[in-house]
């Protein structure tokens, strides 16, 4: 009998369980440690942010579910890994031992590298549901008193869309409340241009982006690096493509949400040989850590380099389809050490994102994630609002049922050309 520990009940942990106790039977035991009793689907954190959706409707307990598929459960954080001796210490000191280690913790949130920065600063921010809930509030403050917002995302941030999104909800929102005319706004970015999103672009997003940014009367900044933020002020740096200062900035605003850096999570960051310098796990082709061949990694918690070199530093996002990708290839990896076979399955890390613009939207799609690529593309409209809706409703199904046969995938996604893994990988 098999160990497997997985390390972060997210969007990659979830699943990852719910795919193993599928591939494997019941001969093996399967554990899932995470933060929460409940899973919470990140990708709807922009509408609660916003009050379009409460803590009812984008999360699932998760102990019955679970339990319900022979998936042990512990909701505490691990504070250490001893990698040489397979074993994993819990916040209560429980030790877990493992044959096999997944780790899809998902990010450290690095505020601590901007002053001011975060919801213990003067930002709000959407990378956790308890984020939200705080954006909400401070949003809610904000419609009694409007006036300017700045949003976007500091230098190393890797994960775009959401600051996209949040700005375009925001303006969506402002409309129906007609106060939109009395919030000027502000997108301020790392990324080199508008559209770049962390891939060096995809299709026209760069040309769409700032259509839609124009339209919608939200100025914007990029190159830029945030220097600090203090009570009603952001300070940001604008950079030229050599690198060199053009002008300093000083943007008041009444309510700002701004996308930090990631870096490692401790437990993980902590382990000698695991990690790149910013704590992220270094795998190989086959999702595994290139120190410790029994520890395999997905998600943002992965070391993926930029897509290119740019003037302030921005990451390659690793979330959304790019994260069933791997946790697909892991699965299918574990299946075959337990066997005795050699690795097999890559991901594709093709990577799909749906961008929710409150009553629009739009879809990008780069196959694969890093150049040279095979399909680039960047499509407008209604139907990827909905899209994003139906996806939230069948994801929180899928987690509540343990589902892994997904029918978009099995039927919509195969027919565009979209797959998990590589032609004869697994």
């Amino acid at each position: 009998m098999a160990r497997i520990v997985i390390l972060g009940a997210g969007v990659g942990g979830v699943p990852c369980a719910y795919e193993l106790r599928k591939l494997l039977g019941n001969g093996h035991e399967i554990t899932l440690v995470g933060s929460s009793p409940r899973f919470e689907f990140t990708p709807s954190n922009p509408w609660v942010a916003v009050g379009w959706r409460n803590t009812t409707e984008t999360g699932v307990d998760l102990g019955k579910p679970l339990a319900d598929h022979g998936i042990r459960f512990e909701a505490q954080e691990a504070r250490a890994i001893d990698a040489a001796g397979r074993r994993v210490t819990l916040a209560s000191g429980t030790e877990l031992g493992y044959d096999f280690l997944v780790i899809t913790t998902g990010p450290r949130l690095a505020f601590e590298e901007i002053p001011g920065l975060g919801p213990d600063g003067f930002t709000q921010s959407i990378c956790t549901h308890g984020h939200a809930q705080r954006a909400w509030v401070a949003y809610e403050q904000f419609l009694a008193n409007p006036g300017p917002i700045v949003i976007g995302a500091a230098p190393g941030a890797s994960c775009f869309g959401p600051a996209y999104e949040f700005a375009m909800i925001i303006d969506a929102d402002l409309r129906k409340r007609k106060l939109r005319d009395r919030v000027p706004m502000t997108y301020v970015t790392s990324e080199p241009y508008i559209g770049h999103m962390g891939l060096g672009g995809v299709g026209d997003s760069k040309g769409m982006m700032e259509s839609e940014l124009r339209q919608h009367h939200i100025k914007w900044i990029t190159n830029a690096r945030i220097t600090c933020v203090e009570q009603g002020h952001l300070h940001a740096q604008e950079i030229d493509d050599r690198g060199q200062p053009v002008r300093d900035h000083d943007l008041p605003f009444a309510y700002s949400m701004i996308l930090p850096a990631f870096r490692g999570v401790d437990a993980v960051a902590g382990v000698e040989g695991l990690c790149n310098p910013r704590g992220f796990v270094l795998i190989d082709e086959y999702q595994r850590s290139v120190k410790y061949p029994e520890i395999y990694s997905a998600g943002v918690c992965v070391a993926i380099p930029p897509v290119e070199a740019t003037p302030v530093p921005t990451g390659a996002p690793k979330t959304g389809y790019m994260i069933e990708s791997m946790v697909s290839a892991i699965c299918e990896n574990i299946r075959a050490a337990i066997a005795g076979s050699p690795p097999a399955a890559k991901a594709t890390w093709n990577a799909i994102c749906l961008a929710d613009f409150g009553d629009t939207g739009v879809a990008f799609v780069a196959l694969p994630e890093l150049p040279p690529r095979n399909v680039t593309w960047a499509k407008k409209g209604k139907w990827v609002h909905l899209g994003k809706i139906a996806f939230e409703k069948y994801f929180l199904h899928k987690v509540r049922s343990g589902s892994v046969t997904p029918v978009y995938e099995t039927y919509v996604l195969k027919a565009l050309g979209i797959e998990r893994l590589k032609d004869g990988s697994a």
